[in-house]
């Protein structure tokens, strides 16, 4: 009796064995290794989440925490446009709190042709309900929307926010026994203020490495802003620029919807025109972005409020040769803002004329205008700001700047 049981065992170990012995002999011949590759795998991977390790310095507030979880919803109107076409261009629009710059921009791109093809991101600074309305009833392509859970906005008495002990203005720390380090002007930081390049930056970080719908995109992501407003042509020739950049301007960076100078609608040439990157309607992909990750020491230590100057006056230098972007000779986006990001934000005094825009949209604009068959005119000698600017001040608070370095860290 015993010599059976003692068989048994050791039948059931053998098996047992055995069974991890062939386990591993198909692992290594690639058959479970296959169906990791496998569709099945796919399309697991593809819901997956990366949690962004919390920036230093801060403790999270219920709203921040909220506006975090909101942050890995998927995109709405899946049900309207399942699949995004082959080779499409993201576009992400960043808001502030101007309700009405953000409908018109809205509306604009309703109209524009092949816009329901790609996915459109809305990054928001902070959380502010008309704003997240409007964005809301979006019908026209898949839409994402993320909020800064760290926006200065959000935080009311508490960096990144304003705090209590927060130095002011001109104050002397040691006399005021207040916290904060003045910029190069003697400034100390103000909290409405810095949020424009932490905005930028936080965004700029989370779409490209962060989100689970653009992290693995290899095709370049246009960005553009509230008061902005977004020819019907601009998509179509988005596609055309970033087509053509590689073979046309191979010194190109990125590629623009219309000009640096913001007042100007374009030459009107027979041709392509490169010049310095423009803040109106930009694009550029994964590549250029990890040159501009690689030099964050670089734009958190500028001191200046503004990422645009901040990136033309430290970070393109860096680059170690001219930095340029390919366009057209006629723009397809237009500046129409008249006051700064944190004004008008009331409906009754937002800074436009009797509330809306002029904007002329010829029938040209309607529809693709670029031509492959153009050839490039290039801006040797580029006006703007120029390497050895040392900025407008406004970004010298030691807080600021370790935040800033916290946000490039947070996908690393």
């Amino acid at each position: 009796m015993k010599d059976a049981v003692f068989r048994r065992l050791v039948s059931v170990a053998l098996i047992t064995v055995f069974g991890i012995v062939l386990i591993l002999i198909l692992f290594r011949t690639n058959t479970i290794s296959s169906l990791i590759n496998s569709d099945i795998y796919e399309s697991t991977e593809s819901i997956e989440i990366i949690e962004p390790k919390i920036p230093k310095l801060l403790l999270q507030n219920e709203l921040s925490v909220s506006l975090h979880k909101r942050n890995q919803i998927p995109p709405r109107n899946l049900d309207l446009y399942p699949k995004l076409v082959k080779d499409h261009v993201v576009i992400v629009l960043y808001v502030h709190n101007r309700p009405q710059y953000l409908q018109i921009v809205i509306d604009s791109l309703s109209r524009v042709e092949g816009i329901s093809e790609t996915l459109l991101i809305v990054s928001h600074d902070g959380y502010f309900e008309e704003m997240n309305k409007i964005v809301e009833v979006i019908k026209f392509c898949q839409v994402k929307q993320i909020f800064a859970p760290y926006s200065p906005h959000i935080f009311s008495n508490s960096f990144p926010g304003a705090s209590p002990r927060d130095c002011k203005d001109k104050d002397d720390p040691v006399e005021k026994q207040c916290e904060g380090t003045p910029d190069q002007y003697g400034n100390h930081r103000s909290p409405t203020i810095v949020s424009l390049k932490h905005h930028w930056w936080w965004m700029m970080n989370t779409v490209w490495d962060g989100l689970t719908e653009t992290r693995q995109h290899s095709g370049h992501i246009l960005f553009i802003e509230e008061d902005h407003f977004i020819y019907p042509n601009a998509y179509r020739n988005m596609q055309l620029l970033t087509e053509l950049k590689s073979k046309k301007c191979p010194d190109c960076y990125a590629a623009n919807l219309a000009p640096s100078e913001v007042k100007s609608k374009g030459e009107g040439w027979e041709s392509l025109v490169a010049e310095r990157m423009g803040n109106v309607g930009y694009a550029f992909n994964r590549t250029v972005w990890r040159k501009i990750h690689n030099k964050a020491a670089g734009f958190c230590s500028f001191d200046d409020y503004n990422w645009d100057i901040t990136m033309w006056s430290t970070v393109y230098p860096s680059f170690g040769s001219p930095v340029y972007t390919l366009r057209g000779s006629r723009t397809s986006a237009v500046h129409f803002g008249k006051c700064g990001l944190h004004q008008g934000h009331s409906r009754n005094l937002a800074c436009m004329d009797n509330g809306n825009v002029n904007i002329v949209v010829d029938e040209i604009d309607k529809v693709a205008n670029i031509k492959p068959e153009w050839e490039v005119r290039k801006y040797e000698h580029q006006a703007g700001y120029q390497a050895g600017f040392k900025g407008w001040g406004g970004w010298g608070d030691v807080r600021d700047r370790e935040l800033c370095m916290e946000f490039a860290k947070m996908y690393v």
